[in-house]
């Protein structure tokens, strides 16, 4: 298969899980470009954060057309990640590549596992009372996890909205997008030259097809159950992250 044709077919399933989930794609685009297409660990998390930067932002104005996003709660969320992030995507330039790829293993394995447990009960989010510390400390460790990892943060954002700031399941999706736009901008802006190794005939094609692919995303979360969406993906994470870590210790 023609590295076209891979970059367009992963970029779709990236853009799909971004917008169905509201997060989650940075999760597959890491590996995928590693992978599949032959990039470094460390070019993989700033094309990733390209990547999912121009998706989000598309998939986030859908969500905002829809009435599923909140911004001011949104944007104080994401504003206690942006110095992390950046502080993050500077450190992560200095690392060794196998400690990126086991540390990004490890968390697209904790993601699946949290996916696949019971979500929180309707009751207990609506009675739920959002602490404010709480939440700036939620939103600085995603945004130190984007700027690490390259990773949106959005499959732990949409869990953290929930249960942290009490919001339902769909305004949780809508503006993990704003949140994951603000820290994957913020990351990008700090890793200055990154991406200059980037193999932009793979990456427009890519994005691109993300990009299409999060609005089609959009559209398949309004006709399948959450839930479902949500086994399916962690199935695929978990199955990632165990060849990722298979890769790094033991081939």
């Amino acid at each position: 298969m023609s590295v076209l044709i891979l970059a367009l077919v992963a970029g779709a399933v990236v853009g799909l899980a971004l917008g169905a989930l509201g997060g989650g794609g940075s999760v597959l685009a890491v590996p995928a470009l590693i992978y599949l297409l032959g990039f470094s660990p460390a070019a993989a998390t700033t094309a990733s954060l390209i990547i999912v930067t121009a998706t989000s932002a598309t998939a986030l104005y859908a969500h905002a057309v829809a009435g599923h996003v909140r911004w001011k709660a949104g944007a104080a969320f994401a504003a206690a990640g942006i110095v992390p992030a950046a502080m993050a995507g500077a450190v992560a330039a200095r690392l060794p590549q196998s400690v990126l790829t086991a540390a990004f293993a490890g968390i697209a394995a904790l993601a699946a596992i949290r996916m696949l447990g019971p979500a929180p009960s309707a009751t207990a989010t609506a009675t739920r009372q959002a602490r404010p510390v709480k939440a700036a400390g939620t939103g600085a460790g995603l945004g130190a996890l984007t700027g690490l990892l390259g990773v949106g943060g959005g499959f732990l954002a949409v869990p953290a909205l929930v249960t942290v700031l009490a919001f339902e399941m769909q305004a949780a999706i809508g503006t993990s997008l704003l949140v994951i736009t603000t820290n994957s901008l913020a990351s990008l802006l700090s890793r200055s030259g990154g991406a200059a190794g980037i193999d932009w005939a793979v990456m427009a094609p890519f994005t691109g097809a993300a990009i299409l692919g999060a609005w089609d995303g959009k559209r398949l979360a309004a006709k399948v159950s959450g839930p479902l969406l949500q086994r399916l993906f962690a199935a695929v994470l978990l199955a990632v992250a165990a060849f990722m870590l298979i890769d790094v210790f033991f081939v």
